[in-house]
């Protein structure tokens, strides 16, 4: 009988002769490309989306101040909409991959649709392309695509009263709030400043809500004509900031900082950033690990973990290099970490960082990566 085992033997070396060339192919494959997955790890989140994304219509254009522009973002064929409270947010995947985030400012309650709104940013002023393409790209009957919303901004409840502190195109989430607390029957003032009346939105539904000038609920302050607002005195007033309000501020640094520094005893701050509190550089240089391509790279002080991961790995996914959008979220396996975004909760902080503006605490951390 020695048909069979000449078959069994030939049957063996053709196995092993197709195992040793799987073996050199996926060897070829993990060196050509240091982010595909081995199996001896966990799938890393980077660079998954956050939340289920949307296709969504633009349904309205509109422009509401100066260099402001307003989008209605329809779901057509969606029965409702996900639902958001005042504070809540939106990301935007721009035509050009740019990923950015907007504030809701339309009204809760329609499940038919979002709205937002974006001031127009130029290179001078530190702009880098987005608001530019919402302004020029997404027109009238456009498809973008949305995650979320998300909510970092809450509006909280049982206090005493509500001051709001808003700069420029920070008024977005502010006028949600607004309109709730007021539509509640709560105690409120608003601080609106912005460069010229012109520039501001929604001045007019303001004013209706909560008047202006003396008496009013609103103080408007447009610098052109009015000069620097002056926070210590609307904080100190006895009509605005007292014990037990909570203070929401959304607007520049600038902003945040005489707000902080005026804000009386007793009042809770709540603050919505236009940028990162901290530098993504600064501090002391350390090395990151980046466990699955098996390399290990040098963070100087002047510089980010994102920038020197992409001297190895080229292909590492980012958009907003600002600490919003966590395309640049990574999974941390060692080491303690500097958190500086805006964006992860406190459970995802525990073992992941966004490298984008996020150091090291001690001189290694190693990435999922």
């Amino acid at each position: 009988m020695p048909l069979p085992r000449l078959r069994t033997a030939s049957t063996a070396v053709l196995v092993t002769g197709a195992a040793l060339l799987t073996r050199r192919a996926l060897r070829r494959r993990i060196d050509a490309s240091p982010l595909w997955p081995l199996p001896a790890l966990e799938q890393p989140i980077s660079g998954q989306p956050r939340s289920r994304a949307l296709k969504l219509r633009v349904a309205r254009h509109k422009h509401v101040a100066d260099g402001v522009v307003q989008l209605r973002l329809e779901g057509g064929h969606l029965a409702a909409l996900p639902g958001w409270e005042p504070g809540a947010h939106l990301d935007l995947v721009l035509p050009s991959g740019l990923v950015r985030q907007y504030s809701l400012c339309g009204d809760p309650e329609d499940t038919s649709s979002y709205t937002v709104a974006t001031r127009l940013i130029g290179p001078d002023e530190g702009g880098r392309g987005g608001s530019l393409e919402v302004h020029e790209a997404l027109r009238e009957g456009v498809e973008v695509e949305v995650r979320g919303p998300r909510n970092r901004f809450p509006l909280v409840d049982d206090v005493a009263s509500y001051v709001f502190v808003a700069g420029g195109i920070g008024i977005t989430p502010i006028l949600a709030m607004v309109r709730a607390v007021d539509a509640a029957g709560a105690d409120w003032r608003l601080l609106y400043c912005g460069r010229s009346r012109a520039s501001m939105p929604f001045l007019e539904e303001l004013e209706k809500l909560g008047g202006s000038g003396e008496g009013g609920r609103v103080t408007l302050v447009a610098e052109d004509v009015d000069g620097r607002p002056d926070v210590r005195a609307f904080l100190s007033d006895g009509h605005a900031a007292t014990a037990g309000a909570a203070v929401y501020v959304c607007g520049p640094e600038g902003l945040m900082d005489a707000v902080a520094s005026a804000l009386p005893e007793g009042c809770t701050p709540h603050l919505e950033r236009f940028a990162p509190a901290a530098s993504a550089g600064g501090g002391s240089a350390f090395e990151v690990e980046l466990r699955r391509s098996g390399r290990t790279v040098a963070v100087g002080a002047d510089t980010t973990v994102l920038a020197a991961v992409r001297t190895a790995v080229p292909n590492v996914a980012y958009s907003c290099e600002q600490g919003f959008c966590g395309t640049c979220q990574h999974r941390v396996l060692e080491g303690e970490i500097d958190h500086r975004d805006e964006l992860l909760t406190d459970g995802e902080r525990g073992d992941s960082m966004l490298i984008c503006v996020s150091r090291a605490r001690g001189t290694r951390l190693v990435l999922d990566l």
